[in-house]
């Protein structure tokens, strides 16, 4: 039975009264693509935490929300999450935007939803558009498993031993990267995965939405010859390694330490890297990564 719109307010709201943050979904691009839910959330809650506020306020205007907008990016993230809780914890509504898509996927939020739930007060996830699935929809690669690395690292020696580091995932990887960074991102790729198949989506939802398809070198050949393909905001997909015998596929930590160490990379940031493919803590990854460069010395 379909729902009436009494009762997606209804369970987009939550109990009367009650304090609660709604992580909300909004548009990459396509504005058509918010939900009836979202809308109705973003008029009722009192404060919006938004990545931009500026950006934000326009899609707001379009939508007809009025509710008062306080900043929440990387800097000021962690005083926000204690200022917002509290008020959370008060009673009041709280909606939390990215500038598109759902927030907390390579975008923050991260420590205010840690915040609240470390204290037991509401977290309500309200789903919509997210780049990383949109693409891998329509990509044509497997996608009963994926591994999702977010943004590779900016420095082009840690790029390098990151891709190497996961040459023999058999899962389908996916990361974001910026129009500016795309074409040296595409040669790493080549000489991590050779011809593997890489797939690219730019623009999606909007007017020049495309999915380029081919391997590294290819589709670097073909952004050259056209640089109307290099801009916009990309999701690159990358076939996985093929199942090979005697492989278990794992990337060795030291191995992933010492590449880094190779290119040339500190090893405050070898440890960045490193826990973020591998997990644990960042200040095991330091103290073995120093341990490595006393060991060489």
């Amino acid at each position: 039975m379909a729902e009436t719109s009494d009762s997606i307010v209804h369970t987009a709201t939550g109990s009367h009264g009650a304090g609660a943050l709604y992580v909300v979904a909004t548009p990459i691009g396509n504005l058509d693509d918010i939900s009836a839910r979202a809308v109705a959330t973003l008029k009722m809650v009192d404060l919006i935490a938004a990545e931009d506020t500026r950006h934000s306020a326009r899609l707001l205007a379009h939508l007809g929300v009025r509710a008062p907008l306080l900043s929440l990016h990387d800097h000021n993230e962690r005083a926000r999450a204690e200022q917002l809780g509290e008020r959370i914890a008060r009673g009041e509504r709280v909606a939390l935007i990215s500038d598109a898509g759902t927030p907390l996927i390579s975008d923050p939020g991260y420590r205010l939803v840690n915040w609240l739930r470390e204290r037991g007060l509401a977290v309500i996830p309200l789903p919509g558009a997210c780049a990383l699935i949109t693409a891998l929809s329509a990509a044509g690669l497997p996608t009963d498993r994926f591994r999702f690395e977010g943004f590779l690292p900016a420095k082009r020696g840690a790029r390098r031993a990151a891709l190497e580091a996961l040459r023999r995932e058999r899962a389908t990887l996916a990361f974001y990267e910026s129009p500016h960074r795309i074409e040296e991102t595409l040669e790493d790729l080549a000489e991590a995965f050779g011809e593997r198949r890489v797939v690219l989506a730019r623009e999606l939802t909007k007017r020049f939405e495309t999915f380029l398809d081919g391997d590294a070198l290819g589709l670097l050949a073909r952004m050259r010859e056209d640089p109307d393909q290099a801009r916009g905001e990309f999701v690159v997909m990358v076939e996985g390694a093929a199942e090979q015998t005697g492989e278990s596929g794992e990337v060795d930590g030291e191995a992933l330490l010492a590449a880094l160490a190779e290119s040339g990379v500190g090893v405050k940031q070898a440890a960045a890297v490193a826990a973020r493919l591998l997990g644990g803590r960042k200040q095991e990854w330091y103290a073995r990564a120093q341990s490595l460069k006393e060991g060489e010395r």
